[in-house]
């Protein structure tokens, strides 16, 4: 737990300070007198005074402020002439919008600076593997097969999913590899429908594990080459033939330990697929085994234990927890099923209700079990730009992106097309920021860079309290040929504050009910 939190300090620390520091820049270049540049709110733990300013680290780190003099439009106080001249609020409108202006450009920079460096350095991304391509998919009439690796798109090489942007708006062709070899073929496909079909089949991919009915796991290969859990079950299925290889394996620390010596070879007469065939052998894939069940639930009622290995769902066969989780949702609500199952080698069946819940105004059915599937994590890759120019050019092309996608994003959500639980706070953020730190700094400074947009775009929203409020004002000012009234930023004022609020209240909401 203090690791997580401070990687959530580190992650977001330079994120608020250079919002502060884009502010505190601007307002020193104009001449305005900062009375406090303080990262976090609440009581100081740490402060010391410079040139008049007190620098200051606060308790709660979830944000910053530049006190300016001069700052506070409903002060009374009347100020001398040499006062007027370092207040914030006696400067021009130029001035002032780019001393708030200066906050979220800050964050466009950082994430900016943030993406050349990745670049220029090189950074591990995840490889652009896909997952299962049915047969049924516009992808796979052109030549794409299941575990295919784009590495090319017309005649511009793709290192990651950034690179999908690529210049122009047709695809002529790709380029994969497929296992050893590189194979192109004819696409002829506006970019746009490409990307939404090629991201469409993006999955992560099992691993090749499978357990038998005393709950024994095995590692199963097609051929009699090394064996690794790195070749999933997806693409084994593709070149399945009837012979399997089959290892006994061991868990140590989340790694799977082989047995080689203890190989077996089986053969199958089933047609029906590798899946079909190991099931009729008497062994299931390992995410039909039971991790976990949640206490009070359907599951727990109906008497199902961790390590029992679902084979049925109403007389109908299951061959993937997936085929279970689909199965249910086709169901009448609040009517009993029947699972069939293995429990401590014995073959048993239970009864139970499904519970009905709504997520993201969808009716969902569950049963309370979490599966055992283990699945293939993405390999991470060095993808590097041909130089410091490369990087710059590519680096404005994600910084732009990340700003259109962000406007979008909650554009969706002001428009209803995203739920409100989408909306993620401080604890949201800080799992991706461990995650993601836990999988390289590549990645973990790529989330920094997006998370740095955000700030900037919703800095930028016209709410009053919030950058964006004040250049709204700033905007009425210019119409009015002077200042609003008092009452109208009052009434302003606690408009924002109370938005505000609202907002701080769903992201708490949603992360508090992530957690439960």
């Amino acid at each position: 737990m203090l690791e997580k939190i401070l990687i959530f300090v580190i992650f977001l620390g330079p994120l608020i300070f250079f919002h502060e520091l884009g502010h505190f820049f601007f307002a020193r270049l104009f001449g305005v007198r900062v009375e406090v540049f303080s990262i976090g709110f609440g009581p100081k733990i740490l402060k010391f005074l410079r040139n008049g300013t007190e620098y200051a680290i606060s308790i709660i780190p979830l944000g910053g402020y530049v006190k300016m003099f001069g700052d506070d439009p409903f002060s009374e106080v009347p100020l001398s002439e040499e006062e007027k001249k370092v207040a914030f609020n006696h400067k021009s409108k130029f001035a002032r919008f780019w001393i708030v202006f200066g906050g979220p450009l800050a964050n466009l920079l950082l994430a900016y600076f943030l993406y050349v460096g990745l670049l220029a350095g090189g950074e591990k991304v995840p490889e652009t593997k896909i997952g299962v391509v049915s047969e049924k998919s516009v992808l796979y009439e052109k030549g794409l097969r299941t575990g295919d690796v784009l590495v090319g798109i017309n005649d511009e090489k793709i290192l990651s999913f950034d690179d999908l942007n690529i210049k122009g708006s047709e695809v002529e062709k790709i380029t994969v590899r497929r296992q050893d070899e590189r194979v192109s073929m004819p696409i002829n496909m506006m970019l746009e429908p490409f990307i939404n079909e090629f991201v469409s089949i993006v999955s992560v991919m099992k691993k090749p594990i499978f357990v038998n009915n005393k709950g024994q796991k095995f590692l199963i290969a097609t051929s009699a080459s090394e064996p690794t859990a790195e070749t999933s079950i997806e693409e084994m299925s593709s070149s399945f033939s009837g012979k399997v290889f089959l290892y006994p394996v061991t868990e140590e620390k989340g790694e799977y330990k082989i047995n080689k010596e203890a190989v077996s070879e089986l053969d199958s007469t089933s047609d029906q697929g590798l899946v079909a065939a190991m099931i009729s052998l008497g062994f299931y894939p390992v995410d039909m085994m039971v991790r976990n069940v949640v206490m009070g639930s359907p599951s727990d009622k109906a008497g199902i234990k961790q390590g029992d290995i679902l084979t049925g769902l109403n007389g109908k066969d299951l061959k993937s927890f997936e085929d279970l989780r689909t199965g249910l949702q086709t169901l009448e609500d609040g009517k009993e099923v029947s699972l069939s199952l293995i429990s401590q080698g014995e073959v048993a069946t239970r009864q139970l209700v499904p519970e009905v819940k709504t997520v993201n105004d969808t009716k969902t059915k569950l049963i309370g079990i979490e599966s055992a599937v283990d699945y293939i994590q993405p390999k991470l890759i060095v993808s590097k730009a041909d130089g410091i120019g490369e990087a710059m050019v590519k680096a404005f092309d994600r910084t732009w992106d990340g700003i259109v996608k962000t406007f979008s994003g909650y554009k969706k959500l002001i428009t209803r097309e995203v739920s409100l639980n989408n909306i993620g706070g401080p604890l949201a953020i800080g799992k991706v920021a461990s995650d993601s730190f836990n999988i390289s700094l590549s990645m973990f400074f790529r989330l920094m860079a997006i998370i740095s947009i955000n700030l900037a775009v919703i800095n930028l929203f016209p709410i009053p309290v919030l950058d964006g409020g004040h250049i709204m004002f700033l905007a009425f000012e210019t119409i009015n040929g002077g200042p609003l009234s008092r009452r109208k930023l009052e009434i302003a004022q606690r408009i924002g504050v109370s938005f505000l609020f609202f907002l701080i209240f769903i992201a708490l909401f949603n992360d508090i009910t992530r957690l439960f």
